[in-house]
């Protein structure tokens, strides 16, 4: 045997010798050890710098016997689960499943310990481990004057800029970066500031300035200002396409009925939340991948990094962020200003940009965007998968579903198939048989389809594109519901149980079921009351009945009922979809159908309950999300319940005052001319809905203009069946297979394309695939910092070209600017396959409509 032999064999008897007194160690000398380890494990370890100290402590002190039972049951609980990592899994089972004593060494022992600690004691998630603490201090300042004071200040500017910028075409607004970065200093500036005034009740002293801002504050503060991120439904919507004359014009929808409409939907929809906390909440499975990133930066600036060193980085996530901030703050320039070709990087249309047939493929604008390398604009790339966000699985699914169904598309649009060559193939707007955009109008006497006017004017008629999108809506509709029914039968079921034990014992901690590390530490704060939750629901269906009552809606009580026995059978799967794979749906389309039925051509009446089924699922869904965040973060139940009822009032006041100065203020509101691009594309899309489902109504869509579509709806129900058991019985080869997200992928046209997701997906396989797989210490310290300073400094940056450039008129004219809106993809040219027939328009004859 050489010396090199030697040497090798007595480094590794040195690696396995170091590890086999690791447990018997201090901390401190654990972590000196693991420091000179060359070994993935080490790596690991290291990565997961917060909780380090609590990691070792518990490899020194955990049983073997306790640690095959974590093991054993997190083998039982996470087999199915996509978002388990699959190298994790296979490790667990072989440390199992290990029967020889002789395999049983000192390096088995300190594996087996390892991964018990990992799942039982922090997280069984990566993503979560990286940024949630396994300890939690309850006596750290949470609900203060302090918090209170800045949330009220940003919900009022938040709410008012997001609420004026939705109707701006590309949407402009302040993200949950921008707001975790305003906060950060304000609050320090608050430590510093205010006087340390207050009073001792019970033992616990209150005081305006209880010292150093902290992580729990940040992160209340953070939960507050969660409603002002986005307008309502009922605000960028509702009250728009009723109010303004180029909609429906309807003057009876005054302040006071925005108002109800407003509240209504909001507080069921706060209400629903608190009944999903078992579903969607508690869970350990129930990871929210999009809320992780808020927390990582929160936690990148308020809490105190040990300095380790991963795969050869040692920058905290503090500097990190500011680094990769100033980047993207200096590069937007260049592609959202100085050179926006970039942005839309329709570069194989400058090839020919006469050619029709190559516009409607790779276009950017007009087409599909079937281009390889479609952006250099990190807004653009972040817009479609979330690509540092989401799991890689719900990725590959949705790109899949989104690429095949171009094909899809393409044979319609050159097929002619119900008259979509003689419209634009990727169109969001509903056009008449003349492919001008649809005017209700036209159509309409006192709120009702006028027939002998819509016979005299035209059917309307969707594109290639926003057909197929209807579709597959449709489709992804029924399968997911069914879908999730099968799927999560499991949760759903002890969740049920749950209730119906809470209503016989009512004192009985809702934790109880729940046995993981989190829950355990939660418990001992004191929870919401059910009953809580059901006065704001109930508080919020009054407030409803009085809007559709009170005023000429020609909506009813029992249409409403039906919008929200609708909403709360679909809740359970949209909020599940959302907490495990991080996307989400509405109910709208069950709504629009069921409305379009009973109440034919009523557009009013449909789209109150389009809107009230819509807001009440996403504002609960973004609800539970916050209350997920919360319960990462352990702020107290109580003090989340108080500071989102306040931030909810708060919203819809600013929101509802904010949209009627815009329709009185903003000159041609929602036209196609409207020099500061506040075209509406939300509102012109919900009118088109309301043209579609209200007022001609689905017996016509249905029976003679797109009879395909009420096909769609059984198919995705039909289908959803044998592929859970196709699942089933190949569990192990399809376990990142989920038709549900593929369906979902299908439903991303019209006005998109794959030139939004195309980029996006690129950044999934490097991030959320290669790099989690091969550098997991790096991914879990650095991931979700990369994206929140990469999507903070877009964000500013575009606030600030907005308004200092671009608001006062300030455009640059040259080639590197102008060339993406030339030719065909630009609007320049011709615009359809076909031109109108002779007779000047296309489809049935004036008079015979359907």
């Amino acid at each position: 045997m050489t010396d090199a032999d030697q040497g090798s064999i007595s480094t590794e008897q040195e690696k396995k010798s170091v590890e086999q007194h690791v447990r018997n160690l201090d901390i401190e000398s654990n972590r000196k050890i693991l420091k000179d380890l060359d070994s993935e494990r080490a790596e690991e370890i290291l990565g997961q710098s917060q909780n380090i100290d609590f990691i070792l402590d518990k490899i020194s002190t955990i049983s073997i016997e306790e640690s095959i039972n974590i093991l054993k049951g997190a083998i039982e609980y996470h087999e199915d689960d996509p978002n388990f990592p699959h190298q994790s899994m296979e490790k667990i089972k072989t440390l199992v499943n290990v029967s020889s004593e002789e395999e049983k060494d000192n390096l088995y022992e300190f594996d087996l310990k390892f991964q018990a600690v990992l799942i039982g004691y922090v997280s069984p998630y990566p993503e979560v481990r990286s940024i949630v603490d396994a300890t939690d201090d309850p006596t750290i300042p949470v609900e203060t004057f302090r918090v209170y004071l800045l949330g009220v200040f940003y919900i009022v500017i938040v709410s008012g800029v997001n609420q004026f910028f939705t109707t701006r075409q590309p949407h402009i607004g302040i993200s949950a970066a921008i707001i975790q970065i305003l906060l950060y200093p304000s609050g320090k500036i608050l430590a510093m500031a205010l006087p340390d005034w207050g009073f001792t009740l019970r033992g616990t002293r209150y005081s305006l300035n209880p010292g150093p801002w902290t992580f729990k504050e940040q992160m209340l503060a953070h939960i507050m200002m969660g409603g002002s991120l986005s307008a309502t439904n009922v605000s960028s919507n509702l009250i728009p396409v009723l109010h303004l004359n180029i909609f429906y014009g309807y003057k009876w929808a005054t302040i006071g009925f925005q108002l109800l409409m407003q509240f209504s939907t909001q507080l069921i929809g706060m209400g629903l939340a608190g009944t999903m906390r078992r579903w969607a909440v508690y869970p350990v499975r129930c990871v929210w991948p999009t809320n992780l990133a808020g927390i990582a930066l929160n936690r990148a600036l308020l809490k105190d990094e040990k300095r380790t060193t991963v795969h050869g980085w040692s920058i905290s996530r503090y500097w990190f962020f500011w680094v990769i901030f100033a980047f993207s703050f200096f590069y937007y320039w260049i592609p959202g200003y100085l050179f926006t070709a970039l942005s839309t990087f329709n570069w194989i249309n400058w090839i020919a940009p006469n050619n029709f047939n190559l516009a409607v493929i790779s276009g950017s604008t007009l087409g599909l965007g079937i281009n390889p390398i479609t952006t250099f604009d990190w807004s653009v790339i972040n817009h479609g998968f979330g690509p540092l966000t989401l799991p890689f699985y719900t990725a590959v699914n949705q790109y899949i579903g989104l690429f095949l169904s171009s094909f899809a598309i393409i044979g319609m649009y050159w097929a002619n198939y119900k008259y979509t060559a003689y419209m634009p193939i990727n169109s969001n707007t509903l056009m008449t048989n003349t492919g001008d955009p649809f005017n209700v109008q036209k159509v309409i006497t006192n709120g009702l389809l006028d027939i002998k006017k819509y016979q005299k004017y035209s059917p309307p008629f969707y594109s290639a594109g926003a057909l197929f999108d209807t579709g597959s809506n449709f489709f992804f509709h029924t399968i997911v519901v069914t879908g999730i029914f099968l799927s999560e039968w499991k949760t759903l079921y002890l969740s049920v149980k749950d209730i119906v034990l809470d209503f016989k014992n009512p004192l009985r901690s809702t934790y109880s079921r729940f046995q993981d590390v989190h829950s355990r530490m939660m418990a001992r704060y004191k929870e919401v009351p059910d009953w809580w939750f059901y006065i704001v629901l109930v508080g919020g269906f009054v407030l409803s009945v009085a809007a559709v009552t009170a005023y000429p809606t020609r909506a009813t009580v029992p249409g409403l009922l039906i919008a929200y026995g609708v909403t709360i059978l679909c809740l359970i799967p949209i909020v599940l979809l959302q907490a495990i794979a991080g996307i989400g749906f509405g109910t709208a389309a069950y709504t629009d159908i069921i409305s379009g039925y009973l109440w034919p051509g009523n557009g009013s009446s449909m789209m109150i309950m389009r809107i009230s089924a819509n807001a009440m699922d996403s504002t609960a869904a973004a609800y539970v999300g916050n209350q997920k965040e919360a319960h990462y973060a352990k702020i107290p139940p109580r003090a989340n319940f108080r500071v989102q009822i306040i931030g909810t009032v708060l919203q819809c006041l600013v929101t509802v005052g904010v949209v009627n100065w815009q329709m009185s203020n903003v000159h041609d509101l929602c036209t196609t001319n409207q020099p500061e691009k506040f075209k509406c594309a939300g509102e012109h899309a919900f009118y088109n809905t309301s043209i579609s489902w209200g007022v001609i109504g689905p017996r016509r869509m249905f029976n003679d203009i797109y009879p395909v579509l009420k096909y769609c709806f059984l198919m995705g129900f039909l289908v959803a069946f044998p592929l859970h058991f196709l699942r089933l019985r190949f569990r192990k080869q399809l376990r990142h297979v989920n038709p549900i997200l593929v369906a979902a992928g299908m439903g991303n046209w019209a006005p998109y394309n794959l030139s939004y997701f195309t980029p996006g997906f690129y950044v999934s396989i490097a991030f959320m695939y290669v790099i989690r797989q091969r550098y997991l210490a790096w991914w879990e310290k650095y991931n979700y910092i990369l994206h929140s300073g990469l999507t903070s400094g877009v964000a500013f940056g575009a606030l600030l070209v907005f308004f200092t450039l671009q608001y006062n008129g300030i455009n640059l004219s040259w080639w590197g600017n102008n060339i993406s809106s030339t030719g065909i993809d630009g609007g320049i040219g011709r615009q359809t396959l076909l031109p109108l027939p002779e007779v000047g328009y296309f489809g049935p004859s004036p008079g015979h409509y359907p």
